[in-house]
């Protein structure tokens, strides 16, 4: 009986899912209720509230309270360049986008292998973590963490925490032109503390970018650059600069 149960929700989530990729269902318009769904596959309501449950964690479907479920809004396209020539900043408002930036942690970060050898450094280094929440038009898309060495900048621990962006930063203290070595880029899900800052749910896939900033005149790595992007609200035009 589980496994009848079983089959009927992944056939569920298929159809409905057949039903997105294929557009026959129009974006925000408001899915059949439980009970509907219910009648129409022959199965318990619980069977259909699982197999929603599990299209709403992926992001695919959200829920008005005493309304239903809906599919998603059209995702909103977002050229996204994997160099670090330009700030996170100036391309999306040179592309046009609505953007926002709260910055929401700046302290310092245990021994990391990864972030250390990028930077340079040994463990006796301090290194601080800066990270802000970047928005478009009022969504939240992505966290931008920065890693940064307090022996290149000493101020980091009082700068940090009113940084919105570090290029404007390193320009403020003399660095002109910037570049990056190749850019890293893998899938993760949010932790319960991303969820939060990402309005997110835990089975939404995360993009994650990770690259290094490096001062063009001196060709030292002034930060290791870490950003976490959602994949439920926007679509990504992966481009070289």
């Amino acid at each position: 009986m589980i496994f009848i149960s079983t089959d009927i929700e992944t056939q569920i989530i298929d159809d409905i899912m057949h039903q997105i990729v294929s557009k026959s269902m129009e974006h925000g318009k408001k899915l059949p209720s439980e009970n509907e769904l219910a009648t129409k596959y022959k199965v318990p309501r619980m069977t259909v509230r699982n197999a929603l449950t599990k299209l709403e964690e992926r992001g695919y479907i959200y829920s008005k309270q005493g309304k239903g479920r809906y599919l998603k809004e059209e995702s909103i396209q977002i050229q996204l360049h994997l160099t670090g020539k330009t700030s996170f900043t100036d391309k999306m408002r040179q592309s046009g986008y609505e953007l926002k930036t709260e910055n929401v942690v700046c302290e310092k970060i245990s021994y990391n292998e990864q972030i250390y050898q990028s930077l340079n450094l040994n463990k006796e280094n301090s290194v601080f973590k800066v990270a802000r929440i970047r928005y478009i038009n009022e969504e939240p898309i992505a966290i931008h963490s920065s890693f940064v060495s307090e022996t290149t900048f000493p101020r980091i621990a009082q700068d940090g925490p009113k940084i919105e962006s570090m290029f404007a930063y390193y320009r403020n203290l003399g660095y002109k032109e910037f570049t990056s070595k190749k850019s890293l880029l893998s899938i993760t899900f949010p932790t319960s503390s991303e969820q939060q800052l990402l309005s997110c749910k835990s089975m939404v896939p995360l993009i994650v970018v990770e690259s290094d900033c490096i001062d063009v005149d001196s060709n030292k790595v002034l930060e290791h650059t870490k950003i976490l992007y959602r994949s439920d609200k926007f679509k990504y035009d992966i481009t070289m600069e």
